[in-house]
């Protein structure tokens, strides 16, 4: 209550007393006309009167003023707390004990003041849990204002345009990207759902456009990145352009040649055999080729799996060398070992000898003239140009293209040396210096009972 509030009532309260000093003074006039034989002196019986009056105002104004303060407090009361609501601190409470009407509208207050506290706490947590939920999400989400001005973004969004983007903030200042921009004006200008296509967005990384209005103004926009699917595809067409490719060169050569058999209705035997010669090696190489899809095709599954065993690395090199020694015997290469420490080494042994194969006869064909293929293995402590090492794991690259046709090779070897490797849950690497041969190396796990990690090496 205001002081003018309360002046008021208590100048209506002194009005109202003077009003009754004044009414009993007339009421005892009339009396005393009336009873003029009885004894009683008339200015006696007024100088009581008034007396009595001035004594019932002087009780009165203290009491009035008394309980117009006590009104005025918890009025005051009632303002401080409307005040805090209105501030958003829903904890406030009058809590004031009694059963006038006064103490029934406190306790109707603190009981709205809670039911708002209860509301305000569900929205806040559903809140919180559609944040966490699109902050989860794998799409950048990011909703705009009628205004085309950022209302809120997902951590993805935040992570991809950086601090560009905050509440508040013109899109247009925050995503520089025209095709996003084109989106969404289409969704806040036309109401309807707008697709496309973003590729300027982050540097390599291409994204799905889905920006939809929202009924109560704005709009929404989704980001997929859709990198990896494109990616996938990319590498699908390229593999299938690979393979068509290396199936169509012998099939074309054995094509020719049976054709110019068949053709000829008396050929040389010399010529004969030459062709069939020739038809076999590229029948050979189809064979492979169709060989290592499918060794490539187990190794890339999800279901691949080694069974990795407590082995020596010493034993490995020393099986590699044994096993692998026919490949090497109609050549002038000599494949020699490097050495290898007897440390236990977590790995399968015929997927190992898979890797040796590979990584052999990769050297053998590739190695310029090498006279011999070292193999060897070592603790692991902490010639091709340098351009090529980065992709001769890859499926089909080759670094001579032309030589490696010739030789036979597929260009998938090293792809299921690295799958396989992997799945043990080493790495792999190439290291050359154009002129002096390369190294390949892969890691092994040491067997529980070891600490560290193995290297195998095999050097070219």
């Amino acid at each position: 209550m205001t002081p003018k509030v309360f002046t008021k009532l208590l100048t209506l309260l002194v009005l109202l007393l003077v009003l009754h000093t004044l009414v009993m003074e007339l009421v005892f006039h009339r009396l005393l006309e009336h009873s003029a034989g009885a004894g009683l002196g008339l200015p006696l019986l007024g100088r009581e009167a008034l007396w009595s009056g001035l004594i019932a105002l002087a009780v009165a104004i203290p009491i009035a003023a008394w309980v117009a303060s006590r009104i005025s407090i918890r009025l005051q009361r009632v303002v401080s707390f409307a005040r805090r609501i209105a501030d958003g601190d829903l904890t406030a409470r009058l809590r004031q004990p009694g059963d006038d009407e006064l103490s029934a509208m406190e306790a109707a207050l603190d009981q709205t003041a809670e039911r708002l506290g209860q509301s305000f706490a569900e929205i806040e947590s559903r809140r919180q849990e559609l944040a966490a939920m699109l902050d989860s999400m794998q799409e950048a989400v990011v909703a705009i204002t009628p205004e085309g001005y950022v209302r809120w973004s997902n951590a993805v969004m935040q992570k991809i345009a950086g601090t560009q983007i905050h509440p508040g903030r013109n899109l247009v200042h925050s995503v520089r990207d025209p095709e996003v921009l084109a989106c969404v004006r289409g969704a806040l200008d036309k109401r309807e759902v707008r697709f496309g296509r973003a590729s300027s967005l982050a540097p390599g990384r291409i994204f799905e456009i889905n920006a939809a209005p929202l009924p109560s103004g704005g709009a929404l926009v989704v980001l997929h990145d859709v990198t990896r699917i494109e990616t996938a595809e990319k590498s699908r067409r390229d593999f299938i352009a690979n393979v068509s490719h290396e199936l169509r060169t012998p099939l074309t050569s054995i094509q020719g040649y049976v054709e110019t058999l068949v053709e000829d209705p008396n050929p040389r035997s010399e010529t004969t055999r030459e062709f069939l010669a020739v038809i076999l090696k590229n029948a050979t190489r189809m064979n492979r080729l169709t060989e290592d899809l499918l060794a490539l095709a187990s190794v890339e599954s999800p279901d691949y799996r080694v069974v990795p065993q407590p082995t020596r690395a010493s034993g490995l090199v020393h099986d590699a060398i044994e096993s692998l020694g026919g490949i090497v015997v109609d050549s002038e290469v000599e494949l020699q070992s490097a050495g290898a420490p007897d440390d236990l080494v977590m790995a399968d042994p015929d997927a190992m000898n898979q890797v040796f194969g590979n990584l052999i006869e990769n050297a053998l064909k590739y190695g310029n003239g090498g006279k011999s293929i070292r193999v060897g293995a070592r603790l692991l402590d902490t010639g091709i140009p340098y351009e090529h090492l980065g992709r001769i794991f890859e499926r089909f690259y080759r670094v001579d293209k032309a030589r490696s046709r010739d030789s036979g090779g597929t260009g998938l070897g090293l792809a299921i040396v690295k799958h396989i490797v992997q799945a043990h849950g080493g790495r792999i690497w190439a290291e050359s210096e154009l002129g002096f041969g390369a190294q390949f190396h892969f890691t092994l796990l040491l067997a529980p009972a070891a600490v560290g990690e193995k290297t195998v090496v095999s050097n070219t």
